[in-house]
């Protein structure tokens, strides 16, 4: 039952609901909502892959290759709709007073991918599903547009996931395109798994994420153009920089990887937490 002021002066029997409020402010109570705080027991493997990650992120950025932080951030309707957040203006931007999915233009999927040996970030904005395919397609649009140029001598690179989504570690299709991936360029492609719960250390999230969020607080996300606009013109005085660009690609979901193959990905877990590392390396061409 829930105590208002007004049930619970009935209840005593006395006193109005104003004199109620103003005793159990005195005894430092308030009203109060649920707070998100614990996530279950943790993994037994947590700590060790927290500083797995960090010697791997550490190591390759020493050998002077791509160490690389990916997430899919909050889709977003593109529409006259209301954007979290406020900014400095005359008057308040007017916008739809409904988020109904049949009025938007679209419904945007941005994959970030931040390195952070560079600060900069690039954004590839779907508007498709959100699958291996697409994840890996934004990795390969990346290195086209500034890993070939930034890192000429790399051949091999380092990507840090969350354990969920499109790039799970248990994605047969990740994987397959990943192997394809590195079949094309020739790179060995290291992966290393976030634990369930621990998305949040995941530093796409708080170095691109945050930023981008900020940016755009309060700005209504009408077309593509002006989300792309918004997440171009992120900085930050540490020298963040952010890249853009579309992908309008159409992505089927729930596509079926075949044992047979899995079975032809050349894949090599690692000894430390095996289900959360691994290395996919090119296959020879015949």
């Amino acid at each position: 039952m829930r105590s208002s002021l007004r049930s619970l002066a009935r209840r005593l029997g006395r006193g109005s609901p104003t004199t109620v409020g103003r005793l159990l402010r005195g005894l430092g109570f308030s009203l109060r909502v649920n707070v998100k705080r614990f996530t279950g027991p943790p993994h037994p493997d947590r700590d060790r892959q927290f500083r797995y990650l960090r010697r791997q992120r550490h190591r390759f950025q020493k050998a002077g290759c791509p160490a690389l932080s990916v997430d899919t951030k909050k889709k977003e309707l593109i529409g006259n709709f209301r954007n979290a957040g406020r900014q400095w203006a005359r008057q308040s931007e007017e916008v739809n007073a409904h988020d109904f999915p049949h009025h938007a233009q679209c419904r945007a999927v941005p994959y970030g991918i931040y390195d952070a040996a560079r600060r900069a970030g690039h954004v590839c904005v779907g508007t498709s599903a959100e699958t291996g395919a697409f994840a890996v397609d934004a990795l390969r649009q990346w290195w086209s547009a500034h890993g070939r140029r930034h890192y000429p001598r790399a051949r091999q690179l380092f990507i840090e996931a969350d354990a969920g989504g499109g790039n799970g570690c248990r994605r047969r299709l990740w994987k397959r395109e990943l192997q394809r991936w590195a079949d094309r360029d020739g790179l060995a492609i290291t992966v290393g798994h976030y634990p369930t719960g621990a998305s949040k250390w995941n530093p796409v999230e708080h170095r691109l994420f945050g930023p981008i969020t900020i940016n755009w607080a309060g700005h209504p996300l009408r077309t593509l153009d002006t989300m792309l606009g918004l997440i171009r013109g992120t900085q930050t005085r540490t020298g963040l920089r952010v890249t853009a660009r579309l992908n309008k690609k159409r992505y089927e979901p729930h596509v079926r990887v075949t044992d047979d193959e899995m079975a032809q990905i050349d894949l090599h877990s690692h000894r430390t937490c095996p289900q959360w590392n691994y290395t996919i390396r090119p296959r020879l061409r015949l």
